[in-house]
This record gives C-alpha cells, structure tokens and sequence, in this order.
C-alpha cells in the first residue's frame, strides 16, 4: 500500500471510530495516534505515550484491525509504537493478535505503570499494589459546566494543565452533596495530566482505600513500602475523604504524607461530601492543612444545568442506539421534575432509553409520564410560603417574626418584599393568599413589593444576585 492511500485510509478509520466511541474517547486515544509507517502487510501506528500505546492496543487494538482490513485486504495486522515529538527513535513495537472471528473486540484494557489506582488488598495478598483503570466516562469534555460547578471545574483544569508539580493552589478541596459531580473531576484530573504529563505519577484513591492500604501495610510489616508509595507521587487524589474521619491512626499517616507531599511541591487533591471546617471527627491540624489552598464546592444543580447533563447524556444514547428518537420536551420534564442529584438524573433518562429500545418505540412526554411516575412523585413536592419565608430570613440574618411585622426599617423591609416577590414568582398563591401569610397584608401591598423587586433587580446588580442565589436555593 502506497503511503498516500494509506493516510487517506486512515482517515477513513479514524472517522468511523469517532462515530462509534463518541468525541471525548476519539479525542483521547484515536486522535492522537499518527501513521508511522507501512512495513509488508503490517501497518503501524504511533502513540505519543506508552500509557496511551498499550490502552489502545488492548482496548481497540483487534477493532481498529477489522477497520483496516475492510479498506485495505493486504493489511494482516497492526503494530504500535510509542513516538513522541522529541524522539529519535520509536520504542519497540506492540503487536496487536489478529480478532478470533465473531470476537468483539474487547479486551482487558491496560493500566500504565505511572497511573496507579488503588483496588482492595485482598485477604492474604502482600503489600505490592493493585491497578485498575479510571471510568473512561469522567474526562473534562463530558463534565457539563453550570454556576454552581463552574469553579469547581476550573480549578481542577487547573491542577490537571499546570506544567509545574504543584499548581499555585495546595491543595485543592472539592465538596458537595452526594451525586453532584466531585467522583467526575477527581477522574478526569487523573485522565488530563496523565495525558498531558504521561512522566508524572499520579496516584488516586478514595480516603476508604487509603485506610485500608495502611491497616494492610501494618498486617505484613510493610510500612516502608507504603510510604514510599504515597509519598514518591506527584499528584495525589483522595475521593470521600469524610470516610477517614474517627480513624486516629489513618488520619496520622495521613497527616505526614501530606506534609511530605507539599514540602516536596507535589500537588494533592480531595474531596468531600463537607467543607473541612465541617468535618466532624477529623483532627483540627489536619483540617486546618486542608484550608491551605483552595477550597470550593460543588452546588446543587439549577434548571439549566439539569437540562445541559440531560442534553449530553442523550446524545450518547443516541449514538450508542441506532435509530433511538428522544423528544426534547422529555429532557425540559425530567429536568424540570426531577431535581435530585445528577446519578437520579441521569438513571431516569436510562430508564426511558431502555424502555423505549426494549418496546420499539421513541421517547415521548407521554412515555415518560407512564415510565417516571414513581420517582416524579418523590420529587413533586409544592413549595410553600412558609418555606420562602424561612429561607429568605436565614439568607438575610432577620426573625422569621420580622416577616410578618409592621417594622418598615429597611434591613427588614426590603427582605420581606423579596419574600414576597419570590412567592408570586415561585408558587401558584394569589396575591390575597400570600398577604394573608405576611401578617394580613392587603394585596394592593403585596402587588407593591413584588413590582418595587422587579424594578430594582434591573439597577441593583447586588440584589439581582441574591434574588438568583435564592431562587436557586429554592429550586
């Protein structure tokens, strides 16, 4: 085969695979591989690292075969090497062994020897760690980005681009709520430098796995290496560190591999379901430590957000179903009615996906009244004035009492107009209705309020955001 139809056939592949696998996988392990050279009937390609060499050649290795030999019938098999930019000369080959027919093409995905991610020490096993690979799910260009993320996801772009060991920020502490995307950044921290940086060792574990990688080391009298380990890395990521709270001898062994790593400029990464300070059972020296760099939080998901996951997530099942159809105005009443965490979210569209690809049929509004009853129930719940006024009173620092007082001072006026105008806005009460919950106010008064907030939201840039973080707080 001529160099040139070789490159125009490898084009080819490269297209059909971005359609199979989807943009972010492409993007990470098919676009960055080059044509290198044509030997007989082998072709060869070349990857930028070793890690990337050995995932895709036993990950898509016996695929990207079966590609080649539909264009080209004299090609038998594919060879990878690894060729980065500065190289003089490739490393050894890895072949790829010819797909048995009827074989899927999967096989055991690789781990790179620099990427070690902790597995559980089984009963017996010695000290000498497990690997296992991250979700190929979790890389930034899946992470969907709203206000109450964004911080979150620049800072760990941040840490996963920066050059350097350690970012201008350590550590960086990522908290919130159960199932709003911490598990997802923390991954695709690991994914982003190991592919930028492949000669730095990233580490990443949940706090759970780090205890018990300690108790085992301690079992068979292998402290040294543990030791070793964790504090030879220079990116260490510690998922759900809540679970080391109460644990007084992990959280000593924690405390000084910490110190280590930051005194050798290596940069550490955690997250929690709470802010350190919030962290009950965990030792004052160690929270403190955690305040050192950045702390951020992950908030809970507004309308906007849900619907961009929503939107990502069918995508994906579109590609991955060929001729699944999903109404739009399904993804506008899930976000709408579901407003739980995103793993809810995300199993509610799954569980239409399924219904619809088992039946035949697409994803409408009816289907999705039918199959969502039970969970939109759980979510459906009306909010009240009772529950506006409470929580405008806690944002602002007043009595609930002074909610429905005749005070007119402005620190208690104008939050009680704020109320007022969010329960006009937020629930379906009548102006009379809501008067009557402000302590028997005339609705020609509420009327007032709501108009004098509307009008100043347009000139007051301070009150328009607080009107949105409690509007969000409220959703």
């Amino acid at each position: 085969m001529e160099r040139g139809e070789a490159e125009r056939t490898w084009d080819e592949i490269r297209t059909a695979f971005r359609g199979e696998i989807g943009e972010a996988s492409y993007r990470s392990w098919i676009g960055v591989l080059t044509l290198d050279a044509i030997e007989r009937d082998t072709v060869h390609l070349a990857a930028p690292n070793r890690f990337i060499c050995e995932r895709v050649s036993g990950r898509f290795g016996p695929r990207l075969q079966e590609l080649w030999q539909a264009r080209a019938a004299d090609v038998r098999s594919i060879g990878f090497v690894v060729k980065s930019s500065t190289d003089a000369k490739p490393s050894a080959p890895i072949a790829v062994t010819p797909a048995k027919p009827g074989a899927s093409g999967e096989s055991a995905p690789l781990t790179s020897p620099r990427l070690s991610l902790s597995a559980d020490d089984s009963e017996g096993a010695t000290h000498t760690p497990t690997t296992f690979t991250l979700d190929e799910r979790y890389h930034f260009d899946s992470f969907v980005v709203g206000q109450s993320n964004e911080l979150a996801n620049a800072a760990a772009r941040r840490v996963a681009e920066t050059e350097t060991p350690a970012a201008a920020f350590n550590p960086l502490f990522l908290y919130g709520g159960v199932g709003l995307g911490k598990t997802h950044l923390m991954h695709a921290i690991a994914w982003e430098a190991q592919e930028r940086h492949p000669g730095r060792r990233v580490l990443y574990l949940s706090a759970e796995k780090f205890m018990h990688r300690f108790v085992s080391a301690l079992r068979y009298k292998d402290t040294f290496a543990f030791k070793n380990e964790f504090r030879s890395v220079d990116l260490l990521l510690v998922d759900d560190f809540q679970f080391i709270a109460g644990k007084t001898s992990t959280q000593e062994e924690f405390f000084h591999t910490f110190n280590a790593l930051i005194d050798g400029n290596r940069q550490i990464v955690i997250s929690a379901d709470r802010s350190p300070n919030d962290l009950e059972g965990v030792e004052e020296r160690i929270k403190s430590r955690l305040n050192w760099g950045l702390v951020t939080d992950i908030g809970p998901t507004d309308y906007e957000l849900r619907l961009g996951i929503l939107q990502s997530k069918r995508d994906v099942a579109v590609r991955e179903n060929t001729g699944l159809s999903i109404d739009p105005k399904v993804l506008e009443f899930i976000a709408h009615r579901v407003s739980a965490n995103v793993r809810v979210l995300e199993g509610a569209l799954n569980r239409l996906v399924a219904h619809a690809t088992l039946v035949g049929r697409p994803v409408t509004l009816e289907m999705a009244h039918e199959s969502l009853g039970d969970l939109v129930r759980v979510y459906d719940r009306r909010l009240t004035i009772d529950e506006i006024q409470r929580k405008v009173a806690e944002h602002y620092n007043i009595r609930l009492s002074d909610m429905l007082s005749p005070r007119r001072a402005r620190n208690i006026a104008r939050p009680r107009q704020i109320a007022m105008f969010l329960c006009k806005e937020l629930t379906d009460k009548s102006l009379p209705e809501i008067g009557r919950k402000f302590g028997g106010r005339d609705h020609t008064t509420i009327m007032h309020g709501v108009k004098r907030i509307a009008q100043l939201s347009d000139e007051d840039a301070s009150l328009r955001e607080d009107v949105a973080v409690l509007r969000r707080s409220l959703d």
